[in-house]
Formats: C-alpha cells, sequence, structure tokens
C-alpha cells in the first residue's frame, strides 16, 4: 500500500454574527500569511445578488509554503457572509465602514509530500519514495512536519478570534512555534 502523499489536518471552523472589520479581518489574514512567506492567493470570490437582509459573499484563500524540497505547507481559508449589510459610524469624529453579517471561517491545511511528483515517474521511483516515507521518515513527518503546520492553523485561529474579540487575549501554544 502506497504512502500518502497528502495529511490533510482537521478542520477549525469560526462562526460569528454581528458588527465587524471585513477589511480588518482579510487584512490580517493576508498580512499573517505574508509574514510567514506563504505564496497567497484569493482563488475564489463568489457575490451573490442582495436579498432584502443583505448580500451573500464566499471568499477561498489559499497559502502555499515550500518548507523542503521533500514537502509543502497548504492552508485554505473559506469565508462564507450571509446577511452582509455595510453600516458606517463615527469613531472619533471619523467615519469608518464596518459590516454588519452572519460569518463562518473555516480553517484547513494539507501537507503535501513530494509536490514536485519527482518520484512519481516511474513504478521503481514510487516504490522508492513509498519505502522511505513509510520507513525512514515516518516518524518525522508524522510529528514534526505535521504538527508544525496545525499547530500554525491553531495560531491563524486564535488571531482571527482575537481580532474578532471572541476570547481571551492570549493562547495556550503562544510562542511554540517562535510566532509572537
Amino acid at each position: 500500500m502506497a504512502y500518502p502523499t497528502k495529511l490533510e489536518t482537521d478542520k477549525h471552523t469560526i462562526r460569528y454574527k454581528g458588527l465587524f472589520d471585513f477589511d480588518g479581518v482579510y487584512n490580517l489574514i493576508v498580512q499573517w500569511m505574508k509574514a510567514r512567506r506563504y505564496w497567497f492567493q484569493e482563488t475564489s470570490y463568489k457575490h451573490k445578488v442582495p436579498l432584502p437582509t443583505g448580500a451573500e459573499q464566499e471568499i477561498v484563500f489559499k497559502g502555499e509554503k515550500n518548507v523542503t524540497e521533500f514537502y509543502q505547507h497548504h492552508i485554505q481559508i473559506d469565508f462564507h457572509l450571509w446577511d452582509m449589510t455595510e453600516v458606517e459610524i463615527d469613531v472619533g469624529g471619523t467615519k469608518k465602514t464596518l459590516t454588519n453579517a452572519r460569518m463562518e471561517i473555516v480553517l484547513s491545511g494539507a501537507v503535501v509530500i513530494d509536490p514536485e511528483k519527482r518520484f512519481a515517474q516511474t513504478t521503481f521511483l514510487q516504490n522508492i519514495r513509498d519505502f522511505f516515507f513509510k520507513y525512514i521518515l515516518k516518524k518525522d513527518i508524522e510529528t514534526v512536519w505535521y504538527d508544525e503546520l496545525r499547530y500554525r492553523i491553531y495560531k491563524l485561529h486564535d488571531v482571527i478570534k482575537e481580532y474578532l474579540d471572541m476570547q481571551a487575549k492570549g493562547s495556550e501554544y503562544k510562542g511554540y512555534l517562535g510566532d509572537v
């Protein structure tokens, strides 16, 4: 049996209803990804025709990072907003546009092994790859590489919740991967 070339993490969901700065959340995620040197792209953006209750939006972000020659980290962030309306408020004499909506953010990730498919060209190379990953690197893959990505996703989850003021400040994983 072949060793899997993609190990997916658990999905983490944030649900929020109320008034928030959508542009701030958007920029927070973009800056977080860029600060950690992820190749960031917005792969999907859907804005559905507004109903009397508000608009609906679906946005998908993807981030990829080559950690070594043998593996990559992939992070996907799915936004879904319902009943979205924009509200202007006065903050200290300046007008600021906030969003009132129901929002769901789903964070997921995957460790991709041999992303360039160097060992997938022939059956012999596939067998070498499977042996190498199953018996020599299995411990590193499942403990170090996978856990590093999992804790990065936990950190992003905490950063988003902290920005939305949904939890106490700080995290139990603070400083685990050298993140501030």
